[in-house]
């Protein structure tokens, strides 16, 4: 067992980062790794029912995570692009890939089989990802999740429905033990999520005790999960359920940190049990028709849902981001093939195929998924650049380039000294905002030399540079510098490196945009803690004596690491000498 956690630990320390370095997310690394060291592979685990009973906790827990994300508000506003996307994306990929199925002489009853199960999407893969690009509020993002909580509501329907596909005719009465059995689970998991689990989890956080906190709160996890699998329900809706009864609760942000830790290992043992279970051998034997039929299944899916995308309203990089997300198969269609089989509605070979063609979709989808935010949706996204405005006559004393929160504070003090300016701001949206509020500013580039000629920089007195990208601010202070030499000129430094890096161009003064707001918050701090105000405020002007002497002085080594450091421990003890023969005075 040992030596079968060092290998599962190794693979993925290896495989990962080489997939995130190139860019292909997190999962194909677990994917690729569990190929590897799998039974087709060295070889190294074999026992990979057992890993994946295990690890399929981690989807559970993610399911849970989720919950606890989602309030009920929130899924109730959702409810339409639940059902309606969602059912409109099950229905028609099903369709379409039993029709696929069934002409590659699948009979019927095992091609709708088929057809169901490569229709659901894997949430283990899709959320993970769309987070790793940042993209889960965006509308792709919550359209995705919208489909992904629908196929996992529609699983159990489905489960039961299989043996319905074996069976030439309807059965003669309704399975009412498990349909009660199936309520009472729910009402089971809705009462105790309602009421005895915040009870517990306030008895727990009053004892502080927090390895207690987090046994119970994987506790609550697998509770949950075991409850509704005795009822014959999908154990990561029972883990959801949960955390949406749960994401109210005072204890939410606590339940999220102890459960998310175990829930990123599992979930990456997930994948890699999915790698090992590859039927590497059946793919090398039928390498034409693997490539077929994964290549069919990926494209199936990716015209319908952007085809439903589109019909939902959204753009065409959100439609190609919804639809490049959806296309693998899930890991609820290894559990539907299984019992396919064991009713006798899906032969064993076909279900061997489409494991692995579901295992390969799973691999491609990072891939595609990745080239596409690389290379296409940035020339989806792009758009024209607006012409920028023309400024005539600007004969202002002082020029602002950037004119966001920062420049908008000096443009309201020079304002109550009457002194004009010309503002310049190179974000449109900005802008338009800064217009409605009847302030005037202009849209342009301000490294553009002509800008600033056409903004009076010849004749102006200072410049004014506050741009919130740092190499911007170099590159108009560059271009100042060279052009108008009479200029003062005042820029806006990101941290010390920017600062060196001002200094080294010439500017005749500078200010680190956070160097003073957090100067004020330490005096605030130590008056808070009983300091009298003469001393905190004594303190905090040394410091920032200390501090801007300091960033001169190392202005000649800051291109040196090593100097650098040296030169702040030295300037930390000098410092503290100074605050000491300050408080012996």
């Amino acid at each position: 067992m040992l030596a079968t956690l060092v290998a599962l630990l190794a693979a993925a320390t290896i495989a990962v980062p080489l997939t995130r370095r190139v860019g292909l997310g997190s999962v194909l690394g677990y994917l690729v790794a569990g190929v590897v060291i799998g039974p087709s592979g060295l070889g190294l685990v074999r026992g990979v029912q057992q890993i994946s009973d295990i690890a399929s906790l981690g989807v559970v827990m993610l399911l849970f995570l989720i919950g606890l994300e989602l309030r009920p508000k929130r899924l109730w506003v959702m409810r339409r692009a639940v059902f309606a996307l969602g059912s409109s994306q099950v229905v028609l990929s099903a369709a379409v890939l039993a029709v696929l199925a069934h002409a590659l002489a699948i009979p019927w009853a095992g091609a709708v089989v088929l057809g169901a199960g490569l229709a659901m999407s894997s949430t283990a893969i899709v959320l993970p990802m769309l987070a790793e690009a940042d993209l889960l509020q965006s509308r792709a993002g919550r359209d995705g999740f919208a489909v992904l909580l629908f196929q996992d509501l529609a699983f159990i329907p489905l489960v039961a429905l299989v043996p319905l596909a074996a069976q030439h005719s309807l059965p003669n009465h309704v399975p009412w033990q498990d349909v009660a059995r199936a309520v009472v689970a729910v009402a089971v998991i809705l009462v105790g999520g309602r009421f005895a689990v915040p009870a517990l989890i306030r008895a727990l956080g009053g004892a502080r005790i927090q390895e207690v906190f987090t046994t119970a709160s994987l506790l609550i996890v697998a509770g949950t999960a075991y409850i509704a699998s005795l009822a014959g329900l999908s154990m990561s809706l029972g883990a959801f359920m949960a955390g949406v009864l749960l994401s109210e609760s005072e204890y939410r942000h606590e339940l999220q940190a102890d459960i998310a830790p175990f829930e990123g290992l599992l979930l990456g043992f997930f994948f890699i049990s999915v790698g090992m279970s590859a039927d590497l051998g059946l793919g090398l034997a039928h390498p034409g028709l693997l490539a077929a039929a994964a290549g069919g299944l990926l494209a199936a899916k990716i015209v319908v849902g952007f085809g439903l995308a589109r019909l939902a309203g959204q753009n065409v990089a959100d439609g190609l981001r919804f639809s490049l997300a959806l296309p693998q198969a899930s890991e609820f269609s290894f559990v539907l093939f299984g019992v396919a089989v064991d009713v006798g509605a899906l032969a064993s070979d076909n279900a061997a195929l489409a494991t692995l063609v579901a295992a390969v979709s799973m691999a491609a989808t990072p891939v595609l998924f990745a080239f596409s935010e690389r290379f296409v949706i940035p020339r989806l996204e792009a758009e024209p650049v607006p012409d920028y405005d023309t400024i005539e006559a600007a004969n202002a004393p002082v020029i602002i380039c950037g004119f966001g929160r920062f420049g908008q504070i000096i443009g309201r003090v020079l304002r109550m000294h009457g002194i004009a300016f010309t503002a310049l701001e190179r974000d449109l949206g900005q802008v338009e905002v800064i217009r409605r509020f009847g302030n005037k500013v202009y849209f342009g580039d301000p490294t553009r030399v002509e800008l600033l000629r056409s903004a009076g920089a010849e004749q102006a007195r200072l410049l004014i540079v506050v741009l919130d990208h740092p190499d911007d601010v170099l590159r108009v202070v560059e271009v100042a510098r060279r052009s108008f030499p009479q200029l003062k000129i005042l820029a806006r430094a990101r941290n010390r490196y920017h600062a060196h890096r001002l200094i080294d161009r010439g500017v005749d003064g500078l200010v680190r945009e956070l160097f003073y707001s957090s100067l004020k918050m330490s005096e605030d701090s130590l008056l808070a803690l009983g300091v009298s105000a003469e001393d905190a405020e004594r303190s905090v002007a040394l410091f920032r004596a200390h501090d801007e002497q300091n960033l001169l002085d190392a202005h000649a080594i800051y291109r040196d690491e090593k100097q650098m450091i040296q030169s702040a421990q030295q300037a930390a003890e000098e410092l503290t000498a100074l605050f000491e023969a300050d408080q012996g005075r």
